[in-house]
């Protein structure tokens, strides 16, 4: 059985954060901080916060801007944290709602119904409510059939997810499955860190997985390949959870936001997810020449760059590895199908591609995929 994914879909929120808004912000927020400990600083009992610039940010990451679902006390100097009206259990989560729209997208995409779907898969960072699961929600939304779940895998939850969904259409519990990352990750930035404070922004993607012979979009990637690892490391972590109230001393603590060590993630990241690509490729007797896309998780343009000279031998042409990072910053999971979902064009018919996910955990998965 043939497996593939016959569509795409993509929600942008409306609002965006230029890095050199957010470097203002952050600026005013360091210029009030040494300035209120100025006697403690001079003394040497705290250390006084350096201010960001813009080229930095660009230069470190390659993001020049990101979308958020609410912008204004973001950048707001004494919030520096987006505020959300709550929602009743009669409404439709946030979170939800913008899955919602990119699903709707994706099944345009691969001329599927509601009634086609029997499997909803949401696979993302964070999930806005504990419960009911947010595929359930989805799946009431849309009006489909079949069955849900929510799985949590980090950068790599797409593609965790989009190889969950192969499985059931391969073992007969599901034929037509809807994958969907909603990514709302504003929340988990620390905007008072400046080495964290300009990586994440919001998106939604959403993927239909389905049978080769049941296919009939315009763009359509047949799975030839596929390889899932974890790898336990403490480098990337997000601490938040729903037992923090239990230790109301820490609940405010740093570690419940985004928090990671950059250098070690570039050292050891980096030659894992190569060895990942390359080792499926030769699997699979594929050469350097036989691959036309690299699309790459998006965290970082120097990270991705490093990656595709690893994997093609030379310095990649920019449509051979897209980069959306910096429009849209790192967008966790969903990241390498934006890419995806913006770079199709020029393909032909037998043409080979990598989807490649890695990023907390260490997770990390690679898809060969081939254009139908």
């Amino acid at each position: 059985m043939a497996v593939v994914i016959s569509g795409t879909g993509l929600y942008t929120p409306t609002q965006s954060i230029s890095n050199e808004e957010l470097v203002d912000c952050f600026n005013q927020y360091v210029e009030k901080f040494n300035r209120n400990h100025s006697k403690d600083i001079e003394e040497g009992r705290v250390a006084a916060l350096a201010p960001s610039d813009s080229s930095f940010i660009e230069k470190a990451s390659g993001i020049k801007s990101r979308y958020v679902m609410a912008k204004e006390d973001i950048l707001n100097v004494d919030v520096m944290s987006p505020r959300y009206t709550e929602r009743s259990n009669d409404e439709l989560s946030m979170q939800a709602e913008i899955g919602v729209a990119a699903a709707k997208a994706a099944m345009l995409a691969a001329n599927k119904t509601p009634a086609d779907i029997d499997l909803i898969i949401v696979a993302c960072a964070y999930t806005q409510r504990s419960y009911p699961a947010m595929a359930i929600e989805i799946q009431q939304a849309l009006g489909c059939g079949g069955w849900g779940f929510d799985m949590l895998v980090a950068c790599s939850a797409a593609t965790f997810g989009i190889i969950n969904a192969a499985n059931a259409i391969r073992s007969g519990t599901a034929k037509t499955v809807l994958v969907i990352n909603p990514e709302i990750l504003s929340p988990q930035v620390n905007y008072r860190d400046r080495d964290s404070h300009f990586i994440f922004g919001d998106v939604a993607t959403a993927s239909i997985i389905e049978d080769e012979s049941t296919a009939n979009a315009e763009h359509v990637f047949k799975i030839i390949s596929e390889k899932p690892m974890t790898r336990f490391s403490n480098n990337i972590r997000s601490n938040i959870g729903y037992m923090n109230n239990c230790s109301p001393e820490h609940v405010n603590d740093v570690d419940k936001l985004f928090i990671q060590q950059g250098r070690k993630v570039f050292k050891e990241v980096l030659p894992m997810v190569s060895e990942l690509i390359t080792s499926e490729m030769a699997k699979m007797e594929l050469g350097a020449n036989d691959i036309k896309r690299l699309y790459l998780h998006q965290a970082n343009s120097t990270m991705n760059n490093f990656i595709a000279k690893k994997v093609l031998g030379r310095e990649p042409k920019s449509h051979e590895a897209p980069i959306i990072l910096d429009e849209y910053a790192n967008t966790s999971s969903a990241g390498c199908i934006v890419a995806l979902h913006k770079n199709k064009q020029g393909l032909v018919t037998g043409d080979k591609s990598v989807l490649c996910s890695f990023g907390a955990g260490y997770s990390a998965c690679c898809l060969l995929l081939e254009y139908v």
